[in-house]
């Protein structure tokens, strides 16, 4: 078995969530998949068996298993390990959103992995129980939209980042992570001191390690995207065109934030279940 359906939110919960990324997977050999830094937040609702991760980006945190896990932005890969069957549903939480979802900055979830529950209550709990009573994926998704639009209040809604963080993250989005953090203040008129100590309070990152981020996660999509065609590109031309000075220097940033060099990653996790996010454009 091996099922892994994409969904597209609700119209209302796109600037908030990136995607919808089912899975299903049974009859593999006992595995390990490495939860790679992003430019989202990640909510797991586990359906036919907990998760297991044997080891967190924060390396002082205990392994543990989850029914639901929430997990904040983070700058080395978590280790979640299966034996042979795996299923749920993950979703990509952008970091801004996170005060009209969760109800609190994503700041506060920088590099830990919680219990879903602990943020999302009671109701967290009834939705995943929902989750793993329904028969399809499609009504799995749509009970997704029904319980995170019931979470948009209007007063959420108005409890937003500063429009100076929002527009640094955008431009920084835009310029591929590549933009200094100069000319992001600049552009937002605030110091650049100002700037990175707002932007690491909102989203868990300075603005420069979230274009490291930016620029990881784009190469690693882009690595992946190839591999599964037949086709993955040179590792020099990925590199210039994700914005490195050359190879060598993609090589030490895939080492440093997946914790294995590219090929590794590529014999690793070419049939695991990638985060979601892989069909819709960073922004």
């Amino acid at each position: 078995m091996d099922e892994r359906p994409l969904a597209v939110p609700a119209p209302p919960l796109r600037p908030y969530v990136s995607g919808y990324a089912g899975y299903r997977q049974a009859g593999l050999p006992p595995g390990r998949h490495r939860g790679l830094p992003s430019p989202r937040l990640t909510l797991i609702f586990t359906l036919d068996e907990p998760l297991t991760l044997a080891g967190h980006p924060d390396p002082a945190q205990a392994p543990g298993t989850y029914g639901a896990l929430l997990g904040g932005l983070h700058t080395r890969p978590a280790l979640i390990t299966h034996e042979g069957r795996q299923s749920g549903i993950q979703l990509g939480l952008h970091p801004l959103g996170a005060r009209a979802l969760l109800g609190l900055p994503a700041g506060e979830l920088a590099d830990i992995d919680l219990p879903a529950e602990a943020v999302l209550g009671r109701q967290g709990v009834e939705v995943g129980e929902r989750l793993r009573a329904a028969r399809s994926w499609p009504e799995r998704f749509a009970l997704l939209d029904a319980y995170l639009l019931g979470r948009l209040t209007p007063e959420a809604g108005r409890s937003g980042p500063a429009p100076e963080v929002v527009r640094a993250w955008r431009l920084l989005a835009w310029s591929g992570g590549a933009a200094p953090v100069a000319t992001l203040a600049a552009e937002v008129g605030w110091s650049t001191r100002h700037l990175t100590a707002r932007f690491r309070q909102e989203t868990g990152l300075t603005p420069k390690t979230a274009g490291r981020v930016l620029r990881f996660d784009r190469a690693r999509r882009l690595l992946g995207a190839a591999a599964g065609r037949g086709t993955p590109p040179l590792l020099a031309d990925l590199a210039i065109r994700c914005g490195y000075f050359d190879q060598a220097h993609l090589a030490r940033e895939f080492r440093t934030l997946a914790g294995c060099p590219p090929s590794q990653w590529l014999a690793e996790e070419f049939r695991n279940v990638q985060a979601p996010g892989e069909a819709f454009e960073e922004g």
